[in-house]
């Protein structure tokens, strides 16, 4: 792939995923190499106000914020969004594409609330739905956190798996991933010629894989010094 022209009043962003925070091993990886550069990276904390009134829709409202979508001409943005922060990142270049103009997508989402998803099967979406909201542990808090049904019914309406967007992308997924499945994420790329999918030998988390993720954002977005 031909590296990208130089672009400095790029922002980059890093959309943590599910459960997570913005101090996630992976953001504070990034953000520390990132630093190195003299390049901040932006974290926003889609946990606030809370984590029990989460939904798909109020996160994407607090990107839109971030990323300062107005009808002026803001810096262009890379996202580089981690599990359900991937399936955001995917919805968030269909939406704004004058503004969002590269993704990295690290283990993405791309199934996430699906009727039939092997997270949330048939029974237990019932036990929530009549509970009102469920605990789920949550690693930014090293908890569990309440969330509200609400979240599993607002993000049925969204569909990052057949979202159409133009951005070049490089999605980073592991062989081992058991929360998002492999083969799910390799034939979401196999019809996006704008995508480039790398498979490594790690799991859902790919910490392991953190020096080889960096080399490959580093070329993508013309990093290297």
């Amino acid at each position: 792939m031909t590296p990208p022209s130089a672009a400095p009043s790029r922002r980059i962003f890093y959309l943590h995923g599910f459960a997570s925070s913005a101090q996630s091993t992976k953001g504070a990886y990034l953000a520390r190499r990132l630093a190195a550069r003299g390049i901040p990276l932006n974290c926003p904390d889609f946990n606030e106000p809370d984590f029990e009134s989460l939904t798909m829709t109020r996160m994407l409202r607090q990107l839109e914020q971030e990323l300062e979508v107005t009808d002026g001409e803001p810096p262009r943005a890379a996202l580089i969004g981690s599990s359900l922060g991937g399936a955001l990142a995917i919805l968030a270049a269909a939406r704004w594409p004058d503004v969002v103009d590269r993704l990295v997508l690290l283990a993405p989402a791309v199934m996430f609330a699906k009727v039939g998803h092997h997270l949330l099967p048939p029974d237990r979406v019932a036990q929530w739905r009549r509970a009102g909201a469920m605990p789920f542990f949550h690693f930014g808090y090293g908890e569990e956190r309440n969330l509200k049904v609400g979240f599993y019914d607002d993000s049925l309406q969204y569909d990052a798996f057949t979202t159409a967007f133009a951005q070049p992308t490089l999605i980073f997924q592991g062989r081992n991933d058991r929360s998002v499945d492999p083969r799910t994420v390799e034939l979401f790329a196999r019809t996006r010629p704008n995508v480039t999918l790398t498979i490594l030998d790690d799991d859902h988390q790919l910490v392991a894989s953190l020096p080889a993720i960096w080399a490959g954002i580093e070329s993508f977005l013309n990093l290297a010094p």
